[in-house]
């Protein structure tokens, strides 16, 4: 019922609103000091009105960041491969699910996401806890819990619209909090042992 909600509202955006929101999105996480340092960023390519991350993926590139992009597996998990520019994805219809961007090239497994230092996910909400509202595909989840697994330690930052930090979001006991969110208007930080 809720992702529902939110999904409704970003269906109402226009191009102009994605793309000006985007834009305010890459200079927010510009500025954050984990992706400042970091040597390699798991991102994603966002689709229809999601918060965009091309600008974003462009400048981490140009930084010399090593950027990784999922690619969606049968079973809803994640493999991953490199992305080097907008002419390296290919789109990707899953099924009755919506037509992905992911990388064309080599993959390099599920565990590659274990090697970096910042993680930025997709949602719907986060809430003042940390707490993130996926899509519910759960292929996040998997992530999440591979990293717990390897003993990785990435800053987790999830990309959303203003609107979308709310008070409570529902949770699972296998779901974990994030470390900052990152919207149009700026970015919050949450204890990251809540």
């Amino acid at each position: 019922m809720l992702r529902r909600e939110f999904l409704a509202v970003r269906n109402r955006l226009t191009a102009d609103d994605v793309r000006e929101a985007a834009a305010a999105l890459s200079e927010r996480a510009l500025e954050l000091p984990e992706l400042a340092r970091a040597r390699t960023v798991a991102a994603y390519v966002s689709v229809g009105s999601e918060p965009g991350t091309p600008a974003l993926l462009d400048a981490l590139r140009a930084r010399g960041v090593h950027v990784l992009l999922p690619a969606l597996l049968p079973d809803n998990d994640l493999d991953w491969g490199a992305y080097a520019g907008e002419g390296s994805l290919t789109r990707i219809q899953h099924g009755g699910k919506m037509a992905l961007f992911e990388p064309a090239g080599e993959r390099l497994g599920p565990d590659a996401v274990t090697a970096a230092d910042v993680v930025l996910l997709p949602g719907l909400a986060v809430d003042a806890r940390g707490m993130r509202l996926g899509r519910g595909g759960g292929s996040y989840d998997r992530v999440l819990a591979r990293l717990e697994r390897a003993g990785a330690h990435p800053a987790l930052v999830v990309l959303l619209y203003n609107y979308e930090v709310v008070q409570h979001v529902p949770e699972e006991a296998h779901d974990r909090p994030v470390h900052a969110v990152v919207t149009p208007s700026g970015v919050r930080r949450f204890r990251a042992d809540s």
